[in-house]
């Protein structure tokens, strides 16, 4: 039983980073009807950023409040994922919108090796460390053990996640939101600023990238150019499961993934000997994938799409 919980507790941690990725994903496909491969080097630079900034801060001032410090590589990690997506936006896909989807699905692509090769040459091939300056504080329950950077993970994914959950149902740019991935010709009659809302969604999105990279390296204590790239896979593939498009498919569907990761490394790496463990749980998300287009490719809790006129 405890084993079980601590792979629970594992799961739910990894899974909500997956879900805050995965929540850009959903939002410009359900607007836009764009898969956002590049998404996933976004988070990327925010980890590199804050790992920066986190460095030359302990080098410097090695007394500093380690929330402190968080605080100011976030500072600069969030509005400079924001530039870079709404820069993507505007010239790279904006362009595009009313192009085949293959044409968007590939630019995409291309934006997202772009980016890699930038943080290549910016900050090398070499992985860079995250310095140590949380403090391991680890407690148990019901036998397991969970470290007070998983609680911090968890409670401010879900935070953000309602948060973002309240801007789209509670607030007019929701509403404009909502109403422009219903019909985006009829949004633009009713006064709408289809660009700006579009824009809005991809400026969210980057900042809860620039979040969920910040989670990432602190969490691993590494981050590197290529890192994006697997993660940003695994979020498509949560967004998927849960139902791309639907917000809430988003959320339940990174939790699950992370649980269904942790579950499958631990027991099947144990049942297989070590042969399916944990440097291999990244074929369990893919499986998912895999299952999930075949018996239910609306997702968990299905695709919001809208009647078209």
């Amino acid at each position: 039983m405890e084993i079980f919980l601590q792979q629970i507790i594992n799961g739910l941690t990894l899974g909500s980073v997956y879900a805050l990725v995965a929540l850009g994903y959903t939002m410009v496909y359900g607007i836009i009807g764009l898969i956002n491969f590049a998404h996933g080097d976004v988070v990327m630079i925010g980890a590199m950023i804050v790992t920066i900034v986190a460095g030359s801060l302990v080098a410097s001032h090695p007394d500093m409040s380690a929330w402190l410090v968080l605080a100011a590589g976030m500072a600069i990690a969030i509005p400079t994922c924001m530039a870079v997506g709404w820069t993507a936006e505007r010239i790279a896909y904006r362009p595009l919108r009313r192009a085949p989807r293959l044409a968007a699905l590939i630019t995409a692509i291309g934006v997202s090796i772009i980016l890699q090769n930038l943080a290549m040459m910016i900050w090398g091939r070499n992985y860079l460390s995250f310095p140590q300056i949380i403090q391991p504080e680890v407690y148990t329950v019901m036998g397991a053990r969970i470290s007070g950077l998983q609680v911090f993970i968890m409670v401010a994914a879900g935070a953000l996640m309602a948060g973002l959950h309240f801007v789209v149902h509670r607030t007019r740019l929701g509403t404009a939101m909502r109403a422009t991935a219903q019909n985006r010709e009829v949004a633009g009659l009713m006064g709408v600023n289809i660009n700006t809302v579009i824009a809005a969604a991809f400026l969210i999105g980057s900042a809860l990238a620039a979040v969920a990279g910040t989670m990432v390296t602190t969490y691993y204590g590494v981050s590197q150019y290529t890192m994006g790239f697997m993660l940003g896979l695994k979020a498509f593939t949560a967004a998927v499961l849960g139902g791309i498009g639907n917000l809430g498919g988003a959320m339940l569907g990174g939790l699950l993934l992370g649980v269904i990761e942790a579950l499958g490394s631990g027991y099947i790496g144990d049942l297989t000997g070590g042969f399916l463990g944990s440097h291999y749980q990244d074929v369990f998300a893919f499986v998912v994938l895999v299952l999930v287009l075949i018996f239910r490719p609306s997702g968990l809790m299905g695709e919001r799409v809208g009647d078209r006129a």
